[in-house]
């Protein structure tokens, strides 16, 4: 079966819907795409901006539509030689569903009583006051909003029921539209919203291969560190966390660790060791959130809230991969005893009965994303561009050598990104924030520059200065609308659920005065640096081995932040504003193009620059093709450039696709390079 050879993912909203999407195929066709990813096209709660609050699965959405919008838009984009991604969410709903609404009036007695996984309570099941009319009914009991409630949820998320799609019953019943599409050919791929909260993601994924005929399939499965996605999962890779993570991490000083952590301690006070703060800050949420689910997870168990408290904290990953009636992988079983505080918790999750081996691991999932995504990297940022989703904050730079060894490793078809609807900020936001590992003294000297004209609160200001640099011009409303979430997700002086509306009006005041400030001068300096950060990232990733994505708008300059300003809508079709945006676009559209050319085969082969400054070089072939980008600029320049470093070339002779310029043989980077801080060559004599 066919794979995707790129992506270009649109975020659908009622305003920009099917006939939209339709609209825009040329410029997508021109861009160099080969596949239009949605995100969710099922009928979800009216007005949802993102989807993924499904209420009904048997429908596509009306407001996008419905079903012969998507089979009119699907025939235009066919005919611009372009096919379909959906994303789908396996794991919950809305309950503000007919099936769930038929488990309230008619309890256990439903015939969708086994659709969702509820813990009934003498026949009824727990409930919060999600909405003014509630059926009349003794099967179930309204509790205040403080409490979880009586079934597993999505995160904190109340309103989102987690499905039990473990059930062929419910599985086929949830994904009856899904397969329709891909049996019409109306869809050629799938991305599967977080797996890690379902009861046996592996099963799930050979019931889908199975069902779909191999259709490709990428999972939202957030990898930390080393951990690789395991290799019986039946899908071709993930969505590409792992990538964002490692190529960000190529255009990151490592020598820039130590004095940007001291100026994050001396300006917030906040504790050096990262993985203290992520510690409190699991154990915060366990206590705000999740402590219903810890005693659900505690009784099937037999095992104490505390220890088991005290071992979710510790996991450093999101999911163990064990599954009842198996044999422990050892590595699992390594990775839960070391967090484990006694050997008897452990074994009860590990060996446990069915129940709780599964609802352990469905409850990992949650604490890593409330107490690290959402409230630890809102605590700890020396430097923000490494707090993403899947990042570990406190590591500094990549080497080009163990990026080339990850790369060996890739799964040919999984998926690569730099922007999501999910990132804590775009990619241009961070291509700025990698200056500051190479400027720290700088930097410093700029922030408390401004700390001391404007200042609010030492845990978020030094948050705050960074945003404003990197998302500059911005304006106050937007600034004010990201650090109001910032500070609500920290929880260290306002909240989602305890809002200090005087600490937020000071918020919003502080907002006001930081953007009058004259932030754009440093910004300018970043720039001068940022914009080799912005096309070296890009063009590595779009080049590499996998599938790569670009999200909507990303194929020129973007300076947006987390959700929801990374939803904001995006104008088609584009015309560049500066250089930068120019030369983004540039990189963007020659590579997508020579991907579709090159083909899903060409071999990934690292290339070593030679000279005194072959570290600033990371340069590799994928068959006919050859990728060099410029790394850690600043040190580069303050060494006087690239001197008599080179690279050797493959035999032949090689066309810039940026430049046209004609290169063999061994080349000096300081030529390739003088008109771009990046070269994308083809061989020119085939």
């Amino acid at each position: 079966m066919s794979r995707p050879v790129s992506t270009y993912r649109i975020q659908l909203t009622p305003d920009f819907g099917f006939a939209e999407v339709a609209k825009i195929a040329p410029y997508l066709r021109d861009l160099g795409v080969s596949h239009v990813y949605l995100s969710p096209v099922l009928q979800a709660v009216p007005g949802s901006l993102h989807g993924y609050d499904v209420v009904d699965h048997s429908r596509i959405r009306q407001e996008f539509g419905g079903a012969q919008g998507f089979r009119e838009m699907a025939g235009v984009l066919a005919a611009h030689d372009l096919a379909v991604v959906v994303d789908i969410v396996p794991n919950h709903m809305n309950t503000a569903n007919a099936q769930f609404l038929s488990v309230l009036e008619e309890g256990a007695a439903s015939p969708y009583a086994d659709w969702f996984d509820i813990e009934w309570r003498e026949g009824k099941v727990i409930v919060h006051r999600f909405a003014d009319d509630l059926p009349q009914s003794e099967h179930y009991t309204v509790v205040d909003w403080r409490e979880g409630p009586g079934y597993r949820r999505f995160f904190d998320v109340s309103s989102l029921i987690g499905l039990r799609v473990e059930d062929p019953a419910v599985f086929f019943a949830t994904h009856e539209v899904i397969f329709w599409l891909l049996d019409e050919g109306l869809v050629e791929g799938l991305r599967i919203d977080h797996p890690d909260g379902l009861a046996d993601p592996r099963r799930y994924l050979d019931m889908l291969r199975d069902r779909s005929g191999g259709v490709w399939t990428v999972v939202e499965k957030i990898l930390i560190g080393d951990e690789r996605l395991p290799d019986d999962w039946a899908c071709d890779g993930t969505t590409g966390y792992d990538v964002l993570n490692r190529v960000n991490g190529l255009f990151v000083d490592p020598e820039g660790r130590q004095p940007l952590v001291e100026l994050f301690t001396a300006m917030t006070g906040q504790d050096a060791d990262y993985h203290a703060v992520m510690a409190r800050s699991k154990r915060d949420v366990i206590d705000l959130f999740f402590r219903s689910e810890v005693e659900r997870l505690a009784r099937v168990a037999g095992a104490s809230v505390q220890d088991l408290v005290d071992l979710l904290v510790e996991m450093p990953v999101y999911r163990a991969y064990v599954t009842p009636g198996e044999p422990v992988d050892p590595l699992a079983r390594r990775i839960v005893e070391s967090a484990a505080p006694n050997p008897e918790t452990a074994q009860a999750v590990l060996y446990g009965s069915p129940e709780a081996v599964v609802r352990f691991q469905q409850t990992c999932g949650p604490v890593m994303a409330k107490g690290v995504e959402d409230t630890a990297l809102y605590r700890w940022y020396p430097l923000a561009c490494l707090n993403e989703v899947g990042g570990e904050p406190d590591r500094f730079g990549l080497s080009v050598e163990d990026f080339h060894d990850f790369c060996a490793g890739m799964r040919p078809f999984t998926m690569t990104t730099l922007s999501t609807h999910d990132t804590k900020r775009s990619e241009d936001v961070r291509a700025r924030l990698q200056v500051l590992s190479e400027l720290p003294g700088e930097w410093a000297e700029a922030v408390r520059g401004w700390s001391a004209q404007v200042s609010f609160d030492p845990h978020l200001d030094y948050l705050a200065w960074q945003t404003l640099m990197a998302a500059w011009p911005i304006s106050a409303e937007r600034f004010t609308d990201y650090l109001l979430k910032a500070a609500r997700e920290a929880k260290t002086a306002t909240s989602w659920i305890a809002q200090d509306h005087a600490y937020e009006e000071g918020l919003r005041a502080f907002a006001a005065k930081a953007v009058e400030l004259p932030i754009g001068d440093f910004t300018a300096l970043v720039d001068r640096h940022a914009v080799a950060n912005s096309l070296g990232q890009k063009l590595v990733q779009l080049m590499m081995p996998g599938v790569p994505d670009v999200y909507q708008g990303n194929e020129r300059t973007d300076f947006s932040l987390v959700d929801p300003d990374n939803r904001r809508p995006v104008s088609f079709p584009y015309a560049p504003n500066s250089a930068w945006d120019e030369a983004k676009l540039q990189v963007t559209t020659q590579a997508l193009r020579l991907r579709r050319r090159l083909g899903p085969d060409a071999p990934y082969e690292p290339m070593a620059a030679e000279g005194e400054a072959a570290e600033h070089a990371i340069a590799f072939g994928r068959g006919r093709a050859v990728a060099v980008a410029t790394r850690l600029p600043v040190r580069l320049a303050a060494r006087g450039g690239w001197g008599a470093t080179s690279l050797t070339l493959p035999h032949g002779s090689w066309r810039d696709l940026l430049t046209g310029g004609l290169y063999s043989g061994r080349t000096p980077l300081a030529h390739l390079l003088s008109r771009h801080p990046v070269a994308l060559l083809e061989r020119h004599d085939l």
